[in-house]
């Protein structure tokens, strides 16, 4: 488990970063945090959608990596196979957190627990005079940039949850030693519905570029077939089907999602 703490001189003045960097962190992780505007681009390598688990009225945006928890098979042998990087992964050991010394602030966090970080690593924090640090600076600037993008994907959804554009998926998988898959709790843009929306709806989405994001997303649904041919790779049980399909809504969700 991650221990995020706030970056202080006082505490830190003596801690640095490898200069060495790993994807280690997300080696067990089937989904990860995904931005709106970075769908584009994502959609070339992984599954973009939202998830969320029954009991909570939250969606998350993320790309898959797996087909079940545990899984990444964009991570093996210490080597990072997709095409582009998630923000989100690329920021470890950093992430934004409540500032406990400010009310409603967020300030830079570090996770001390990190192999990446130590006083015996090379790349510092702070200066000899305890100053920040170039790099320092840099993470804050990227924290920032990710934070807002957290906010504009927000937005993104609830524009699609307003105009009742989500659906769930249903993933089911067959396995060649006889055994069965369900997968819930995954949603998507309903393509039909974007097709019906009003005119002064479709210049009002297009003039804002949120069809960018809506049919990359859509788009990327594609690569489920990647995940598949990565899995069956190194599989014992390699999967011989999958069909996706619209959730029908009298299911009872079974829920995939959050790790």
């Amino acid at each position: 488990m991650a221990n995020f703490v706030p970056v202080r001189k006082e505490q830190h003045q003596n801690l640095k970063l490898a200069s060495k960097r790993d994807l280690a962190h997300v080696a067990g992780q089937h989904i990860v945090s995904l931005t709106a505007a970075e769908y584009a681009q994502a959609s070339a390598s992984f599954p973009v959608v939202l998830v969320k688990n029954p009991d909570s009225p939250r969606y998350r945006s993320v790309a898959m990596l797996g087909l079940e928890a545990g899984e990444n098979l964009y991570y093996k042998d210490d080597k990072w196979s997709a095409l582009s990087l998630p923000q989100s992964v690329g920021m470890a050991p950093f992430a934004l957190g409540l500032d406990p010394d400010k009310e409603n602030t967020l300030t830079a966090c570090v996770d001390i627990d990190s192999t990446l970080v130590a006083e015996d690593k090379e790349l510092a924090l702070f200066e000899a005079d305890g100053k920040e640090s170039e790099l320092l600076a840099n993470v804050q600037n990227s924290l920032g940039r990710l934070y807002e993008n957290e906010k504009m994907t927000e937005n993104f959804i609830k524009e699609l949850e307003e105009n009742d554009l989500l659906q769930e998926l249903e993933l089911n998988i067959d396995l060649s030693n006889g055994e069965k898959k369900k997968l819930t709790g995954i949603f998507t843009v309903n393509e039909d519905k974007v097709k019906t929306l009003a005119d002064d709806k479709v210049l009002d989405f297009h003039k804002r570029g949120l069809f960018v994001p809506i049919y990359a997303m859509l788009g990327s649904l594609g690569q489920i077939n990647r995940l598949v041919q990565l899995r069956n790779l190194t599989s014992n049980a390699p999967i011989t089907s999958i069909q996706i399909a619209p959730l029908a809504k009298e299911e009872v969700q079974e829920g995939v999602a959050e790790s």
